[in-house]
């Protein structure tokens, strides 16, 4: 793998779904997802957090190295390097239990022969009062925060593309981008499942800001519509899965919380929605270079 001035462009995918709790449909429509993603000529495709359950994280994470082999086994069917959003994980990256009967929360990316080239634990735990049904927010009730940042190397057709991963809530916070491209990142991903009134009031904006913090394109994939629980009240997400430029602007988004068919699950055609956008490495680089911001950095 080499890294050349001249690599060329590549097309990336960010994947917004509506997840609910049957994991085995909601695999049919991230297998879906995938396959026009990769039909339309994305090298990279990121996938949703909670991409394979939103809530029944405890009974997912019994899963992880089921679904796990099932995300390697997509992005070595389609040739694609793919960020399997997130999945709950009862173990650290070292091996270990995770503390206090909780669980990580884990981005892990795939390459096209099925190798697991990445694996990011979430850092920042979403802690939030919300004026909806859920009312309050408490990640750490259930996650343990990960410690370490993680750059991932892509290799795609012999040149190097650096994905800096993100979750979430991890778009709130700029140092994080901010040393995810002192690390080398080109391109920044954050799977994602905001809340319909925090989406709606920062989203757009969020990804915007960090694409400007870093100087990266920003890929934001997103769950989006209504959430059944057997208990409790439904939630609310807000989708709008979007990919921003490393100038802020948009390139390409979904204009959607709700997606077609989401409430219709006997259609033939599982729901799903597909963004896409080119990535110009050598735009981007000449773009740095006329705004050296990072060469201007005095505070960290």
């Amino acid at each position: 793998m080499t890294k050349p001035l001249d690599k060329p462009p590549i097309v990336v995918a960010a994947i917004q779904l509506n997840s609910q709790q049957d994991i085995d449909a909601n695999l049919v429509a991230i297998s879906a997802a995938v396959a026009e993603a990769s039909a339309k000529g994305a090298k990279l495709i990121v996938l949703p957090e909670n991409t394979c359950s939103m809530g029944q994280q405890r009974e997912t994470a019994q899963r992880f190295d089921e679904l796990s082999a099932y995300m390697a086994d997509l992005a070595k069917q389609h040739q694609v390097h793919l960020v399997a959003g997130t999945l709950p994980c009862l173990n650290r990256p070292d091996g270990s239990s995770v503390a206090q009967g909780r669980l990580r929360q884990v981005s892990q990316v795939f390459g096209p022969t099925g190798s697991l080239l990445a694996r990011y634990d979430k850092i920042h735990l979403f802690t939030a009062t919300v004026n909806d049904e859920h009312s309050s927010y408490n990640e750490a009730a259930t996650f343990e925060p990960g410690t370490q940042t993680v750059t991932a190397l892509l290799d795609i057709d012999g040149h190097c593309y650096p994905l800096g991963l993100m979750v979430c809530f991890d778009l709130r916070f700029p140092a994080l981008a901010q040393r995810l491209r002192q690390a080398g990142a080109e391109l920044l991903c954050a799977p994602s499942a905001f809340t319909y009134l925090t989406g709606k009031a920062h989203w757009r904006l969020l990804l915007q800001a960090r694409a400007l913090d870093s100087q990266c394109l920003v890929i934001g994939a997103a769950q989006g519509g209504s959430h059944r629980y057997p208990q409790g009240p439904s939630r609310q997400t807000w989708g709008h899965a979007a990919i921003m430029a490393h100038d802020g602007s948009c390139m390409s988004e979904y204009e959607h919380s709700d997606l077609a068919g989401a409430q219709n699950r006997h259609k033939t055609q599982p729901p799903f929605a597909t963004v896409l956008a080119t990535f110009d490495p050598k735009a981007q680089r000449e773009a740095r270079a006329n705004l050296p911001i990072f060469d201007c950095h005095r505070l960290a």
